[in-house]
Parts: C-alpha cells; structure tokens; sequence
C-alpha cells in the first residue's frame, strides 16, 4: 500500500498517528519499496478477483464546497470491471436522478471505494481518479463495461484510474450473508440439519425402547416383589 499510505498519511493523521503509537508502522508503510509518491498501487491478481467477486461497493467523493458524500453502487459479480492494472470501470445506471456522485466528480474526480466481504470479513480500500464518460464516445468502452452491468438504463461510463489501495484488517467487520451466498450454503446446512434431526430419531426410538424395556423390568421386578412377600408369609405362619 505504498502509494495509499502517501495519500491517507497526511501530516495531521501522522500526527495522530505519534499521539497513539503507531508512528512506526505508519513509517514502515510509507518506506515500502516503490512508495514513491508518483507510482500508483496495481491491481494485483488477488485484488482483481476479489472485485471481480464484490456485487457492491460504496463510492466516495467530494463536492466542491468540501462536503464528502458516500454513495452505494450494486449490481451483479463483476460489474466493477477490471480493465488493467491500473484501472476500474462500470457502466452508470439510472437511480434516483439527484446526480451528486456525478457532479462531485466533475468538480474534482478523487474518490474513496470501499469494496466489502462481509462473509469472509475482508475488505478493499481503493483510492482513485474517476472520469465520466459519454456512451456515444466511447462505443468499445461502452460494450466492454455493458457485458456485466447494473439492471436499468445506461446513462453514463465511469473509468476510475487507481491511485493506492489497501487491504484493511477483518476486525470489527459484522459477518453478513448475501441471497446467493446463502443459497450456495443452504444445501450444505439442510443436510448436516437431515443427518441431526435422523440421529435425533434414532435416539429417541432407543429411549422410546430403553423406556418399554424398563417399564417391562419395572412389571417384573413388582411380580418378584410379590412373589418373596408371599413366601415369607408362609414361612412366618408355617405354612
């Protein structure tokens, strides 16, 4: 995260950073080989399978007055393209019409994308320079980014050129489930849920058997009960 720790380490947090301890590793993040300020983070073959992966992730930008704003973006597996190692693209669909993403970007095209795990507990942080593209101008860009997309009408291309990137840690992350990654779990659960609930049956067929078998021992042992107090009272009375 060579180039990620040059853009988020500003002298202020590096000034946190002193306050609460952990000056050093921030130093050791920022003396990484090729931390040079002007080379960006590339995207890695780990890191574009796990976008590759994400139906979701949270956008943020900035107007122009100051104000950041967080935006989510969704769609099926890969509609967040990959398209080299040094930048993402998707196709912009229609939502709500109030267009602040698109107008913070025009202002200025820094971004912040949080690109989240929640199963796995992992998540990817990527900072970035987004354009906004018109469709009519760029025919192959659009049909590229049109393979995997958003449902709804296409109004615009957004490319994002990747500044620095960082993993960030699984602590505090709340595990939750997509549908499909319950569906893909479901099987799974309902047989060892099956095998439970027939090793249930069997044992409550055995205790339903143990349970006869006592009551008959019960029966039994009442009978001998009655049979040693019989004899006792013949012997008692001589008979």
């Amino acid at each position: 995260m060579s180039r990620y720790a040059h853009l988020a380490y500003t002298d202020s947090v590096r000034r946190v950073q002193r306050e609460q301890g952990s000056a050093s590793a921030a130093a050791r993040a920022l003396a990484q080989p090729g931390a040079e300020e002007g080379a960006a983070d590339p995207i890695g073959a780990q890191e574009a399978a796990f976008i590759a992966s994400r139906d979701g992730f949270y956008l943020g930008s900035v107007s122009e007055t100051g104000w950041p704003y967080v935006q989510y973006r969704g769609g099926p597996p890969g509609f967040l393209h990959v398209l080299d190692e040094g930048t993402l693209g998707y196709a912009d669909v229609r939502g709500n019409r109030q267009y602040i993403s698109t107008g913070n970007v025009r202002a200025d095209g820094r971004v912040a994308l949080f690109l989240m795990d929640y199963a796995r507990q992992a998540r990817l942080k990527i900072f970035g320079r987004a354009e906004i593209r018109a469709l009519d101008e760029h025919p192959a860009l659009a049909e590229r980014l049109g393979r995997v997309r958003t449902d709804g009408r296409v109004e615009r291309l957004v490319t994002i050129r990747v500044e620095g990137l960082n993993w960030n840690c699984p602590q505090h992350i709340t595990p939750r489930f997509t549908q499909s990654e319950l569906v893909s779990a479901l099987p799974t659960v309902r047989a060892h849920i099956a095998e439970v609930e027939g090793e249930n049956e069997r044992l409550l067929a055995a205790h339903a058997e143990l349970t006869r078998r006592n009551a008959a021992l019960e029966q039994r042992n009442a009978a001998l009960d009655e049979e040693v107090r019989t004899l006792r009272a013949r012997v008692t009375t001589g008979g």
